[in-house]
C-alpha cells in the first residue's frame, strides 16, 4: 500500500516540507482545493523534490474549463518529469453555482465529458490527433502551433476521479485512472456498492483491476496520550457531522441503519449548530467511517479492513513521535 501525506498550507514551508516527507518514506503527496489553491502549491513541491508523486486531491473539475485543466495537468506533469496525478472532484451544485458562479449540469455525465475532452486535448497535443471534441457540455475544435506546448517527453498525467454514490464511480471505472474513494465511506459500503460500481465502469471500458488505482483514507483517531486522542477524536466528529449531513451522502450512511440521521444533520447545518451535530456521531459511527484505537493497533486493522481493494492511502501519523511514526510508515508500506 502506497502512502501519501499533506502538504502544509503555508507555502513558504513547502520546499523544506516536502523534502522532509521525501526522505521519511511517503510515496505521494497531495495538495487539495480549500482556502488555497490546489496546483501552484505543487509547482513548489516539484522544484524541492526528486521522487515523491504530485496529486491534488481535489481540485475542483467543474470550476474549470477542459482546457484549463489540460494545460495545468500537462505543465505540471512536464516540469516534475512525470511525476502528477490530477485528482478531480465534482463538488455540489451549490458550491459550483454560488461559490464558482459556473454551471451545473448532471454531474456524472458532465464529468464523463470533461475527462474525455482533456484525453481529447492531450491527444492533439502529444500523438497529434486532430482536435474535434464536441459534447452536451463542452466543445474543442481549435489548436493551432502557437498553443501546442512542446515541452511533451513525459505525455498526459494520470487523471483520477473522486466519487461517493455509485453512478460516478461507475464513471471513474469508464474514464479515469483511479478512484479517491471518500473519507466518509466505510467498509460495508464500499463492498456492497463502490466496487461493484468500479468493475461496471472498467468493463465498459475493456479494462480490469490491474489499469485502475484505489486510494482509499479513512478517519483514524489515536493518540500518544489521552489528550492528544481526544483531539482526534473531536476533529473526527466534526467532520462525519458535516459530511453526513449532505443529502447526497445519504446512502452512506444507510448502508449501516443511520440514514434517518442525515436529514437531522442537514437541518442542524442550516441553522449554524456545528458543535451540536457533532455530539450526534457516536462511537459505533467513529469505528465505522475510522479506525480508532491505540497507535500500534491502526496500520494492522487498516491493513486488515481495506488493504485487499487499497492501492494507496493517506496519513500522516502526527499523532506520534518521530521513530513510531517512521516505524508505522514502514509497516504501512510493506507487502
Amino acid at each position: 500500500m502506497k502512502l501519501d501525506g499533506h502538504l502544509v498550507a503555508d507555502w513558504k514551508k513547502i520546499p523544506s516540507h516536502i523534502q522532509a516527507m521525501e526522505a521519511a518514506g511517503f510515496d505521494g503527496v497531495g495538495s487539495a482545493e480549500m482556502n488555497h489553491d490546489p496546483f501552484f502549491p505543487l509547482l513548489l513541491a516539484a522544484e524541492h523534490s526528486e521522487k515523491i508523486e504530485l496529486r491534488t486531491s481535489i481540485a475542483v473539475a467543474f470550476a474549470r474549463s477542459p482546457m484549463i485543466l489540460a494545460n495545468l495537468g500537462h505543465d505540471l506533469n512536464a516540469y516534475s518529469q512525470g511525476r502528477f496525478t490530477m485528482g478531480l472532484g465534482s463538488q455540489i451544485r451549490a458550491h459550483i453555482t454560488k461559490r464558482f458562479s459556473m454551471p451545473w449540469g448532471a454531474p456524472a455525465g458532465q464529468m464523463k465529458e470533461l475527462i474525455q475532452a482533456m484525453r481529447a486535448i492531450w491527444a492533439n497535443w502529444y500523438d497529434g490527433e486532430p482536435l474535434r471534441f464536441e459534447g452536451k457540455y463542452y466543445s474543442h475544435t481549435l489548436m493551432t502551433p502557437a498553443f501546442t506546448p512542446q515541452d511533451n517527453e513525459y505525455g498526459a498525467p494520470k487523471v483520477t476521479l473522486a466519487a461517493v454514490g455509485p453512478i460516478m464511480t461507475r464513471i471513474a471505472g469508464e474514464v479515469a485512472d483511479g478512484l479517491i474513494i471518500h473519507p466518509f465511506s466505510n467498509e460495508k459500503y464500499i463492498r456492497e456498492v463502490t466496487l461493484p460500481a468500479v468493475q461496471e465502469g472498467l468493463r465498459r471500458s475493456g479494462r480490469s483491476m490491474d489499469d485502475f488505482e484505489i486510494s482509499y483514507s479513512p478517519f483514524i483517531i489515536s493518540g500518544k496520550d489521552e489528550q492528544t486522542f481526544e483531539v482526534q477524536k473531536a476533529a473526527a466528529k466534526n467532520r462525519i457531522s458535516f459530511y453526513g449531513s449532505t443529502p447526497a451522502y445519504k446512502q452512506v450512511l444507510g448502508a449501516h441503519g443511520w440514514g434517518d440521521l442525515q436529514p437531522e444533520l442537514n437541518a442542524m447545518s442550516k441553522q449554524g449548530k456545528w458543535a451540536d451535530m457533532a455530539e450526534l456521531v457516536t462511537d459505533d459511527m467513529l469505528n465505522v467511517f475510522g479506525v480508532m484505537g491505540e497507535p500500534e493497533t491502526v496500520v494492522p486493522t487498516m491493513k486488515a479492513r481495506y488493504g485487499d481493494f487499497t492501492d494507496r492511502t493517506s496519513a500522516g501519523f502526527g499523532f506520534v513521535d518521530e521513530d513510531h511514526r517512521a516505524s508505522m510508515i514502514a509497516e504501512l508500506r510493506a507487502n
